[in-house]
């Protein structure tokens, strides 16, 4: 039997003539320099890349805030650095503490199991975040060597705000703590030295502006002694931080880097360090803040109490009766924007990460939220709407 070419079309048939304007929980809108660098192919060693990497980890030490020298990438998705976090530092028996509020923490704790580590749970409500008081009477009750929990929960839109005094809690204990900073990491303050944090995870998509499919890891000198000292050998060869170690610190070879993607990150990092970060926090904070006030004036409920509630991805409950898929596919076809469901929860998520958070991507999404909203017969005030949103983005001065 002889095969024939399948009869496909190109991609210009497929994409819609207009882009989507992407305001979900990712991936994000990227700036036109990093789109440029993901066109760059070079050989993956060299002197260029080896210049290129070195660029790559001096920003990621600024971005991430801490001296360590195990800054690391990875060629995968955030998935794969928060499997690469988790599997170096946990051996089969490893008591793990991970604090469960949604879907990705729960994604943490289910790869320290698959690593046959012995891991306890600390179950928190759907809108509820981290209280340093159970975390601390959790690591006493289960005495665990690694903690795991997310900065900034994309799933449901909670933000654990007391990271600081949870890894401090942590080192009192002997016990590591790993974060998963996806959709923080520039967006919000994450220092990892200062605060004592042992693995910081982030991906390319949200906050930092990059392609999907390359992304970061750090490592204190703490967690990497503990890689180290590890007595089981590592499953996961492409994961195993001390091969990769080989090839981001000492120019030797690991496989084929993804070499577009670091070029990418390169330029997404050095954006963000022209930027600088206190004026990045701002300029997303502003503007988060302005969508909540806006969302609110028009007279919709945040799915999170203020306390707990991530600037990042802002959860939005919609009036009783009105389908979310149907107002998503309604703000897509008509509005070419395109905002998020949620993991089973009847919300919708819209992103403020990096590119989102400009001016004119805000007012575009609030308009076609509430006039989709219209059309599917809620009751909203769109003007007191956009005035409250034109008012908190005027007062911060941010465009």
């Amino acid at each position: 039997m002889r095969y024939r070419p399948p009869a496909v079309v190109p991609l210009d048939r497929i994409l819609p003539d207009e882009p989507l304007l992407m305001m979900g929980a990712g991936p994000v809108p990227i700036p036109a320099r990093v789109a440029e660098a993901n066109s760059i192919v070079i050989n993956h060693l060299g002197e260029t890349m080896n210049r290129v990497i070195e660029q790559v980890k001096e920003m990621a030490r600024y971005v991430f805030q801490t001296q360590s020298a195990r800054v690391l990438g990875v060629a995968g998705p955030a998935s794969a650095a928060m499997e690469m976090a988790v599997c170096n530092l946990v051996e089969p028996g490893t008591k793990v503490l991970s604090v469960c509020n949604g879907y990705f923490s729960r994604r943490l704790a289910e790869m320290a199991t698959r690593c046959g580590a012995d891991v306890a749970l600390l179950e928190l409500g759907i809108t509820e975040s981290a209280d340093p008081d159970q975390v601390e009477q959790a690591i006493r009750r289960e005495c665990p060597k690694v903690l795991t929990l997310v900065q900034g929960e994309t799933s449901n839109t909670v933000w654990n705000s007391q990271l600081p005094e949870i890894a401090a809690i942590a080192r009192k204990y002997d016990c590591l703590v790993v974060v998963d900073a996806v959709c923080t990491l520039s967006t919000m303050d994450m220092e990892m030295d200062t605060w004592g944090v042992d693995a910081v995870i982030t991906g390319g998509q949200k906050g930092l502006s990059s392609i999907p499919g390359v992304s970061l890891l750090a490592f204190s000198e703490l967690a990497w002694k503990r890689i180290e000292s590890r007595n089981a050998p590592m499953a996961h060869w492409c994961l195993d931080a001390r091969l990769a170690d080989r090839f981001w610190n000492l120019k030797s070879y690991h496989y084929t880097a993804p070499v577009s993607g670091i070029m990418a990150i390169h330029e997404a990092l050095r954006l963000i360090c022209n930027e600088t970060l206190p004026a990045r926090f701002h300029r997303h904070e502003i503007s988060s803040r302005a969508l909540q006030g806006g969302v609110a004036a028009m007279g919709l409920d945040l799915f999170v109490p203020e306390q707990a509630r991530l600037n990042s991805v802002v959860g939005i409950k919609l009036p009783e009766g009105i389908s979310p898929d149907a107002v998503r596919h309604h703000m897509s076809q008509v509005y070419r924007v395109e905002v998020s469901g949620a993991f089973g929860l009847d919300i919708l998520r819209v992103g403020q990460m990096g590119e989102q958070c400009r001016a004119h991507h805000v007012f575009r999404t609030l308009h076609a939220l509430g006039s989709s909203l219209r059309a599917a017969g809620a009751s909203v005030d769109m003007p007191s709407g956009v005035a409250e949103l034109e008012r908190i983005l005027a007062e911060g001065q941010i465009g």
